[in-house]
């Protein structure tokens, strides 16, 4: 078994690797199709990962896809019954990209909660408000990551957790999983400012910081 499974090359993985093995945690990395890039990559990133492709047993209890939401679908429809009981880790925001004016999801769910109607993995939110320039290093000007979590079930919440605060992160659970609409709304706002060119600091190197009072 491995500590943590990553679906997905791009950089989203690659940032979610990076923390894994900073946290000394062995990766399975699968890549949608062509198995030389999840070489690649772990080649890059160095430490204990394992690669295959999207269709491989998972080899970890806890799932990360780093993929967007409609390919998380097809993830989850690929593995079916495999699912069953594992942590899956929901990093997507559904944005809806032919508008670019909002979400995807009907206004009275998220992306977590339309994914968890169709497995039976306990699906947590989190990292949708991280982008994957500052998740590789873990700090955006000197402050630490947030890494905001929603889910419904202690275990697997406590799984991701242990996983964000041993990479070097602050975790930060926010509630059920039904608070996933509120952080797919805020990753959704993040994305609009970094894609602001009037907004140059904001392109994707910002981080959704809570401060406390001192």
């Amino acid at each position: 078994m491995t500590d943590i499974t990553i679906i997905g090359t791009g950089n989203m993985a690659r940032g979610l690797a990076t923390r894994a093995i900073a946290a000394g945690k062995s990766v399975q990395l699968l890549a949608h199709e062509d198995k030389a890039k999840a070489q690649a990559l772990a080649s890059e990133l160095g430490g204990q990962v394992s690669t295959g492709v999207v269709g491989d047993e998972l080899t970890s209890n806890l799932v990360i896809p780093a993929v967007y939401f409609d390919a998380a679908k097809a993830i989850i429809a690929r593995y079916g019954d495999a699912l069953n009981g594992k942590v899956y880790v929901d990093i997507t925001n559904p944005v809806d990209f032919a508008t670019f004016e909002g979400l995807s999801v009907p206004a009275d769910s998220s992306a977590a909660e339309e994914l968890q109607k169709i497995t039976g993995a306990n699906v947590v939110k989190a990292f949708n408000t991280t982008f994957a320039a500052t998740l590789g290093e873990g700090t955006v000007a000197g402050h630490i990551l947030d890494v905001l979590i929603a889910g419904d079930d202690e275990a697997a919440i406590q799984a991701v957790v242990d996983f964000a605060a041993g990479a070097g992160l602050n975790p930060v659970v926010v509630g059920p999983q039904r608070r996933a609409r509120q952080l797919e709304q805020t990753g959704f706002l993040h994305i609009l400012l970094s894609a602001n060119d009037q907004l140059p600091a904001y392109q994707w190197n910002s981080g959704v910081k809570l401060v406390p009072a001192a």
